[in-house]
């Protein structure tokens, strides 16, 4: 069985990849577990790090929004996981780089899809931006799609291009909307949620970091183990269960920039500890503060999908899953 994994070079995409690896299989086109036997990470760069070097994965490089490349590597696949993206602010920033990557390649991976004739499943990461303007305290499964910027007007395009392909009967796809990925490893990037990571991983590693948002700015926010654990199981179920939207709107827990920052003292121990500094950037508190303030998912709790218990338990699991790696970029920057 041949997997792709879009954006394999990044964070998720990596621990994805480890993960399949691990367990060896997953659910095929019948439903029954089959093994992985090819195992492909495309991104810009080539993907490379501890586990990696297992004889079933294939690191290619290219560009999502060229035709010819994504068919070549979409050839014969049984599962596509749809990761490759320019992040938020990266898009809103760069409104044509946004559209090329995120719209173009997203229609390139499906079109991929649609010519294997094989009804392939393909799983498509989509964000909270989805949502925006004047939203309830929670955003439901109900809650309609009104983005209030590039990065989620394409993620919204996405979705509804899932939708479309799947009730066309050229795949069975899914898509699913996360929270921000908190704590992440490697540097802070253009994502304007980036500062959630931003403000426990640099001080738990002793680096200072600027947070550019308030104290009081509400994130909410999913560890990396519950979201890998969210991708294969939602992978292995059939994307009817997700209801008419294809989707699936994970939950996760509320925090505040500032709990963020107080969760290092408790989590330190003899760590060095870095400093978070507090400098205003409009641009970046306009972006999060249109995002949701909180998610009640009733599909998620009732098809068993988890969130971590508090915020202690994000940070723990940062500090046993990678710290250690961060760790090491940290000492070679």
């Amino acid at each position: 069985m041949k997997v792709v994994i879009t954006g394999g070079a990044g964070f998720l995409g990596k621990k994805l990849a480890r993960r399949l690896l691990q367990d060896g299989g997953i659910a095929g086109s019948s439903g029954k577990p089959e093994r992985v036997s090819e195992l492909v990470l495309f991104d810009v760069g080539k993907a490379t790090g501890p586990g990696l070097d297992d004889p079933r994965v294939k690191a290619l490089a290219g560009d999502i929004a060229n035709f010819a490349t994504v068919q070549s590597i979409v050839q014969g696949a049984a599962t596509v996981f749809h990761f490759a993206a320019v992040v938020s602010a990266g898009a809103e920033a760069d409104f044509d780089l946004g559209y090329r990557v995120n719209l173009d390649g997203t229609r390139n991976v499906l079109e991929a899809c649609r010519a294997l004739g094989t009804n392939p499943r393909v799983i498509f990461t989509s964000s909270l931006a989805a949502f925006g303007g004047d939203l309830p305290p929670a955003v439901t499964d109900d809650t309609a799609l009104t983005p209030q910027t590039s990065y989620g007007a394409q993620k919204s395009i996405g979705e509804f291009l899932i939708r479309d392909y799947t009730r066309k009967g050229f795949l069975r796809g899914t898509s699913v909307r996360l929270p921000t990925i908190c704590v992440r490893t490697g540097l802070p990037n253009k994502a304007a949620s980036t500062w959630a990571s931003s403000v426990v991983r640099e001080p738990l590693t002793g680096v200072d970091v600027v947070c550019p948002v308030t104290p009081e700015t509400i994130m909410v926010v999913l560890s990396p183990r519950k979201t890998v654990d969210a991708f294969v199981r939602l992978h292995d179920l059939a994307p009817d269960a997700f209801g008419p939207g294809r989707t699936l709107l994970l939950n996760g827990i509320n925090v505040t920039a500032k709990e963020l920052e107080q969760a290092v003292s408790r989590h330190a121990g003899n760590r060095k500890v870095g400093k978070v500094s507090w400098q205003h950037d409009p641009a970046i508190q306009k972006i999060c503060d249109g995002w949701p303030q909180g998610i009640d998912s009733r599909r998620a709790r009732s098809l068993g999908f988890e969130t971590d218990k508090d915020l202690d338990e994000v940070v723990r699991n940062f500090i046993a899953d990678d710290i250690d790696d961060q760790m090491k970029l940290v000492k070679a920057a």
